[in-house]
């Protein structure tokens, strides 16, 4: 399965990348040492604890290298007035009346708790490419419901 990335996300994820081989690394580096010259590492919690964290930032870096590599680049080619990525959306969801505003990311970036929604998203593939005024149904794991799309503006940084 390919992530769908920008430019920007794949810039920030090299950037975590780094950071976690220069500066995480060389941290539970010392923590190991300091661990072992404790004594006897059967029992030394901190030894175990430091390993444990190796083995995490570790694992971390190899999701984050193979998120890269199975990446696949895309480019907001959308109009002004249509949901693209980058762009904060106004959602009316047709049942409740009430209006939400969201923010279209890739996978890497979302982030629902602050109404940051990925295109790969049920609602951010719903909306993906329509326009002011339509009105989609959305199918959800929590089941299906409609939604008219208010207002669409491009994201100022």
């Amino acid at each position: 399965m390919y992530n769908f990335l920008t430019e920007e996300a794949i810039d920030k994820l090299k950037d975590e990348i780094e950071y976690r081989k220069v500066v995480v690394r060389r941290q539970i580096n010392e923590d190991l040492k300091e661990a072992r010259s404790h004594g006897d590492l059967s029992e030394n919690f901190e030894y175990k604890s430091a390993k444990r964290d190796r083995a995490r930032n570790e694992s971390r870096i190899r999701y984050l290298e193979r998120m890269i590599k199975t990446a696949k680049l895309i480019k907001d080619t959308t109009s002004k007035n249509e949901v693209g990525i980058g762009k904060v959306v106004s959602i009316r969801f047709l049942a409740e009346g009430e209006v939400e505003e969201f923010t279209i990311v890739t996978t890497v970036e979302s982030d629902p708790l602050n109404n940051k929604i990925s295109i790969e998203s049920p609602l951010g593939h719903a909306i993906y490419k329509h326009k002011i005024g339509e009105e989609i149904a959305i199918t959800s794991p929590q089941g299906e419901y409609s939604i008219v799309i208010e207002n669409i503006k491009c994201k100022t940084v």
